[in-house]
């Protein structure tokens, strides 16, 4: 999907930015139509499947003044096993070419628009239904990435670090990474991840958002049946909470001793992650970033059959 929130973003870091993009595939090739990359003058974002192609697209990038559309046979051109080719559009923005991207699906392409793309365009903003990225007629069109998913992990302990490890590279989330103090947290944290010391974590519930996913994964049994409490009262999209299936049922008679109804408690997940795969913290953070990155699937309809 077109990432329009981190394009904005590289723009207004990097200025000038090249969005490569996989447009077309015939036969093998290392990735899908929709594939991109950025590139700017001193770095780049993303992959379109890394070796030769990649290499010499980002090469090619950053000498770019224009757009430009280009036909690669990967094994007679580049020497790759793929024995497919692919079609690339290589397009500079900036960053008020980026804001210009519509928020829901991006068209674009040269002539008249083809029926199939208007017709794409009319279904996605009266009922939703969006099209998979492809090269239409030389029209190309992608689905827009929606703005990103609020997460907050609480809690900077082995499965904390591990699920922030494992977590953050999927796809529009936006985590909010939560412990009692600076010292909690690791050295290095990703660009993208925003901590949060707090002495008393609950005072910061008021503060996410009211369809934020949340991970209470503390240090502290009774900062997690605070923070469960406070999250209950406060509203949430999801809740996952870290525990045995003892440590969950003494928190179920908590909480209702503290006023919540069995439907409320209920719409806290315990355990957290895929239970069969193990307790060691990495396979804990694999399970739940399988179920973040399933919630996050949008179903996308081939564009011939808008035709």
């Amino acid at each position: 999907m077109f990432d329009r929130a981190r394009l904005i973003a590289e723009c207004a870091a990097h200025g000038r930015v090249v969005r490569v993009v996989v447009a077309n595939v015939r036969g093998s090739a290392p990735r899908e139509v929709g594939a991109a990359m950025h590139v700017w003058a001193d770095g780049q974002s993303g992959t379109i499947g890394g070796g030769a192609l990649e290499f010499e697209l980002a090469a090619q990038a950053r000498g770019l003044l224009h757009d430009t559309h280009s036909r690669h046979a990967l094994g007679p051109d580049l020497g790759q096993c793929c024995g497919g080719a692919v079609d690339i559009l290589s397009e500079v923005f900036d960053t008020a070419r980026a804001r210009g991207v519509p928020e829901d699906v991006f068209a674009r392409g040269t002539g008249p628009m083809p029926l199939g793309v208007k017709r794409a365009l009319s279904t996605v903003r009266s009922q939703g239904v969006h099209p998979k990225a492809a090269l239409y007629d030389g029209w190309m069109i992608e689905p827009v990435q929606p703005p990103d998913r609020p997460l907050w992990i609480w809690g900077a302990g082995h499965v904390g670090r591990a699920l922030v490890d494992v977590v953050h590279p999927v796809p529009g989330l936006a985590i909010t990474w939560v412990d009692t103090a600076e010292d909690r947290f690791p050295r290095t944290v990703p660009d993208d991840v925003t901590t949060v010391p707090a002495a008393d974590p609950t005072s910061l519930v008021p503060f996410a958002p009211k369809d934020a996913e949340h991970l209470v994964l503390t240090y502290s049994h009774e900062i997690d049946l605070a923070l469960c409490h406070a999250l209950l009262r406060h509203s949430f999209a999801s809740c996952g909470l870290i525990g045995s299936a003892t440590k969950w049922a003494r928190f179920r008679k908590r909480l209702t001793d503290l006023g919540h109804t069995s439907g409320e408690i209920e719409r806290i997940q315990c355990p957290i992650g895929d239970p069969s795969l193990g307790k060691q913290p990495h396979l804990i953070a694999i399970g739940v970033a399988y179920r973040l990155a399933m919630a996050s699937r949008t179903i996308h309809r081939p564009l011939e059959t808008f035709a």
